[in-house]
């Protein structure tokens, strides 16, 4: 008699994995970690009597959840010596288009995920399983191992908290971004300053994540100009070998730094009104490593 249930625990996985790698990535904000989480839960799960399970879907969310609080919590004196920003890992998105699905897009969106970074892990689990996946206050609690009613005050003061520091996250064509990125890149590329930060607003951002592994500015750079000539040094700063071209991360549009052939950066861009608001730039090479991995997300 064959044994099916080793398939049956398999399939189940699977078929949720999208879901499962979502939620924590966006807990976490790093795919490889996501990834190692994904690996050990499903060891977990292989062990698990189906008879006992009566909704996957709820059952393997709680699960994650609970092996992602467990490495927040291992990692949290790794976060607290981390040097400069803390920026997620850049997302390629395999060939579905989360777009489609606005709760989707915003929530791996890098602006969200930094955000969400601000939240206590705790907070961050209950935020994500209730807005983005739409769980129910009881399997929450069950997932963080708090009461119902505590998961409703976290849930409101974590709304709450996302929504201030938010902006409005508007979608933008694919179209469209790969225009405004690939003006900007031919403006950057010109050196006229003048020219590049009429691609920009005048209050962008430029924020770099490099824990201190490789040369970046340990601080958010502010102002259209002072970014048009950061971005400028860094293209005369790369020489003859270097180049940037055109990407999409996390849903949106993108920047790729070589030199040579070496990957140097992944900037994610955020667009509004047809200006470049804000870089997050990921120069830390450990967390360079996967860039090139698609993934599927899904809720």
């Amino acid at each position: 008699m064959t044994d099916t249930s080793g398939e049956e625990h398999a399939e189940r996985f699977t078929l949720l994995r999208p879901l499962l790698f979502t939620i924590a990535y966006e807990l976490l904000g790093s795919a490889s970690e996501a990834d190692d989480v994904l690996q050990d839960s499903y060891l977990r799960w292989a062990r698990v009597d189906l008879d006992t399970v009566r909704d996957t879907r709820s059952y393997l969310a709680r699960l994650v959840t609970r092996q992602v609080l467990n490495a927040l919590r291992a990692g949290a004196r790794r976060r607290e010596e981390y040097v400069g920003p803390w920026l997620p890992e850049p997302l390629l998105l395999d060939e579905h288009d989360p777009s489609a699905d606005v709760v989707l897009a915003e929530s791996v969106s890098t602006a969200m995920l930094v955000v969400l970074e601000t939240l206590s892990p705790e907070e961050r689990a209950v935020f994500v399983l209730r807005e983005v996946f739409g769980f129910g206050y009881d399997e929450i609690g069950s997932a963080v191992g708090k009461a119902t009613a505590t998961v409703r005050q976290v849930a409101h003061r974590a709304r709450a908290h996302v929504q201030s520091r938010r902006r409005r996250f508007e979608p933008v064509d694919e179209a469209v971004s790969t225009r405004i990125t690939t003006e900007f890149l031919a403006a950057a590329a010109s050196g006229d300053v003048g020219r590049l930060m009429a691609r920009l607003a005048p209050d962008v951002v430029w924020t770099a994540d490099s824990d201190g592994k490789v040369v970046a500015s340990r601080q958010p750079v502010r102002g259209a100009e002072k970014v048009a000539r950061l971005m400028i040094g860094l293209l005369r700063g790369a020489g003859p070998s270097g180049r940037v071209e055109p990407a999409s991360y996390n849903g949106g549009p993108a920047m790729v730094l070589y030199l040579g052939e070496h990957l140097e950066a992944v900037a994610t861009l955020d667009i509004a009104d047809g200006k470049i608001t804000h870089f997050y730039v990921m120069r830390n090479p450990d967390k360079l490593a996967n860039v090139w991995t698609p993934r599927t997300v899904g809720r």
